[in-house]
């Protein structure tokens, strides 16, 4: 996967997607709380964990890992450093800042929905610019994401559209069924995340690669 990259151009990468997997943990830490919903994924690990009573990164890292080795069985291509670092940074980055809200934001906080209208919007948006940052520094795909593109090559005729709006709507159930509320982002989230952070990266990756 590197070897058409040099080692300045790679460090450069990376850290670009070290940034994107942190802001992808400090979008998410607002959109728990705000209850709109979060990604298919991010609602099914959070229900997960919470059900079970450990961290959220806690159990998003051991997913992560059982997904991994599924994906190295199958088709190692889509690994990298992208993969590790999305594979540990956004879960115990989304505690890191969570815990910061905890302590110096009021319990009362919350409360009010436009005041979670008005956090969740730019939480949202953060999240996508963030996840588009990651993706498109070519270092690998989490495992979650690139499950979707091994099924679809091996199924060939279904489109991969069809493969991971479909994918993406199992977790949301099997998050809904571990508890995760049926929330309004989420649903929208299956349909239009893959999209918009596929038009998103389209604009910023030349403003990244030009620095």
């Amino acid at each position: 996967m590197f070897k058409n990259i040099d080692k300045k151009n790679l460090a450069r990468r990376f850290i670009w997607v070290m940034i994107g997997v942190i802001f992808m943990g400090f979008g998410i830490s607002w959109l728990i709380p705000c209850g709109f919903g979060t990604d298919g994924y991010t609602a099914f690990n959070y229900a997960v964990s919470d059900k079970i009573g450990i961290s959220f990164g806690t159990w998003q890292a051991a997913f992560n890992c059982v997904l991994f080795v599924i994906v190295i069985i199958c088709d190692r291509r889509n690994i990298g450093l992208g993969t590790i670092a999305n594979m540990l940074v956004v879960g115990y980055s989304c505690d890191f800042f969570s815990m910061i809200w905890n302590r110096v934001l009021p319990s009362a906080f919350f409360a009010n929905i436009w005041l979670r209208v008005v956090v969740a919007v730019p939480a949202l948006i953060i999240f996508v610019i963030a996840a588009a940052i990651y993706m498109d520094m070519g270092l690998g795909t989490s495992p979650y994401d690139a499950l979707p593109f091994i099924i679809h090559k091996r199924t060939k005729k279904l489109s991969f559209r069809f493969v991971r709006i479909t994918y993406d709507l199992i977790f949301i159930v099997i998050g809904y069924a571990f508890g995760a509320p049926f929330a309004v982002i989420t649903l929208i989230m299956a349909f239009l995340l893959g999209p918009t952070v596929e038009m998103v990266g389209e604009k910023i990756k030349p403003l990244l690669e030009s620095n």
